[in-house]
């Protein structure tokens, strides 16, 4: 995620690190560099202009503290505007809690509206014990109808659809009075797209909305399609009253753009975004995150909460009370993985960490990760508690031991200390882990 704004921004910010002082020439070779990064990742022209402009009039009269360098001071700039040019008043979802609450989802074919609604339906069950109900109105696309049935019979979420009918309101009608009769507390309403923006689609979208009353009307923008999802959206907001946006295929390098891009030229919050193809990849779009992780930041919070998916409540804290007090070693990561079950999610979560996204063990699926077990099982207890005591007659007898490589052992070592390094600077800096999210 974000991997191409990630590597522009680590080498503006190592330029700029490297300087004694700060001036206004070098300053203003990184904001050029900035500029650049951002329109080459799809941000929309207009976006980055404002964004420039705010970043070069706060950077060029700033008071440098004697505490940071200037360069450390740059970067604590571009992510304060980043977060800040992210951020939205009404971002959380909103649930009507007085009665049955009702979410239009909206947007081009192909744009991932139908495995949202299904991903949007887990998370509010998981979160918040709603219980919600899918309503198929996708009646123009081929097999729109059989997908969502599919993908709630899969994932134990309710769906209603009507296979002969051909009336999307009256169909909605049957829904809310299925949904009346049902207790369902959330209706998610999965409606038509097509390939293009045209008055057929505008004014059957308007005529459910007019009927659903909804408390959420959102857009659902593929983040692959970079400038396409940013004008889209920008038309749909136009025509009808949408609420928020979700972006959809963050995986993709193009979704930094389309996420810098659609808060500002909508004029609505991002709500969610999504990643992957199951359920659970999904997440409340977080400024703040969102901005450290495009920097190449670390996101600890991030880490923590896609660990949770994973890990019992038991596992949570002993996992939280080792990184509070830096205790976490090698036979710790490896339960991990065993506990984990899925290499998806591990690979997810180091990606949060900077410096870990591009350890081969995690990016190249299940037979590496299957190597980085083999490697720790050939340590010794006191090698598992200690790396450190692992000198090159031990890395060999590992090695040998695992059936794997000395520069095999020496890379598993290497980022497993920028991991300790990592964990350790939060401690000293008496930051500690906290899990809110669970109840």
């Amino acid at each position: 995620m974000f991997d191409q704004l990630q590597n522009r921004f680590k080498k503006i910010f190592k330029t700029i690190k490297g300087q004694g002082k700060i001036s206004e020439g070098n300053i203003s070779d990184a904001i050029r560099e900035i500029r650049i990064a951002l329109l080459e990742s799809d941000v929309n022209f207009k976006v980055v202009s404002k964004f420039i402009d705010r970043v070069k009039k706060k950077s060029l009269g700033n008071k440098v503290f004697d505490s940071v360098t200037p360069g450390q001071q740059f970067v604590k700039l571009v992510l304060d505007e980043l977060i800040d040019f992210l951020q939205s008043s009404n971002s959380k979802i909103n649930l009507n809690n007085k009665e049955k609450s009702v979410i239009v989802l909206s947007g081009l074919q192909g744009s991932g509206k139908t495995t949202t609604a299904v991903k949007i339906a887990g998370f509010l069950k998981r979160e918040f014990n709603k219980k919600a109900l899918l309503v198929g109105l996708d009646l123009q696309r081929p097999a729109a109808i059989d997908q969502l049935e599919i993908l709630s019979n899969d994932n134990n979420i309710d769906c209603y659809v009507e296979k002969k009918s051909k009336n999307p309101l009256k169909i909605l009608e049957n829904a809310q009075n299925f949904a009346d009769s049902n207790n369902f507390d959330v209706l998610i309403l999965d409606t038509a797209g097509r390939l293009h923006i045209d008055d057929a689609l505008i004014k059957e979208l308007n005529q459910i909305i007019d009927k659903a009353k909804p408390s959420e009307i959102i857009y659902v923008a593929d983040g692959m399609t970079g400038q396409d999802a940013i004008n889209s959206s920008s038309s749909f907001s136009k025509e009808c009253k949408i609420t928020g946006c979700i972006i959809t295929k963050m995986d993709s390098d193009a979704g930094g753009g389309v996420a810098l891009s659609i808060k500002d030229v909508t004029g609505v919050p991002i709500k969610f975004i999504t990643f992957g193809e199951k359920i659970s990849d999904i997440e409340i779009f977080n400024p703040d995150r969102i901005a450290r992780r495009i920097l190449g930041l670390s996101d600890i919070v991030g880490l923590v909460e896609e660990a949770a998916k994973s890990f019992d409540k038991d596992s949570i804290d002993d996992i939280q009370s080792k990184f509070n007090n830096n205790t976490f070693d090698l036979n710790d990561f490896k339960n991990q993985i065993d506990q984990m079950g899925s290499f998806d999610n591990l690979s997810g979560m180091m990606k949060m960490l900077p410096g870990m996204s591009k350890m081969p063990n995690m990016n190249t699926g299940k037979k590496q990760l299957k190597k980085t077990k083999a490697i720790i099982d050939s340590m010794t207890k006191l090698e598992r508690v200690n790396p450190s005591i692992i000198n090159g007659s031990r890395r060999k007898r590992i090695a040998n031991g695992s059936g794997t490589s000395i520069q095999s052992v020496n890379q598993l070592l290497k980022q497993f200390n920028k991991m300790k390094i990592l964990m350790k600077k939060f401690s000293d800096n008496k930051t500690k882990l906290k899990f809110p999210f669970i109840k």
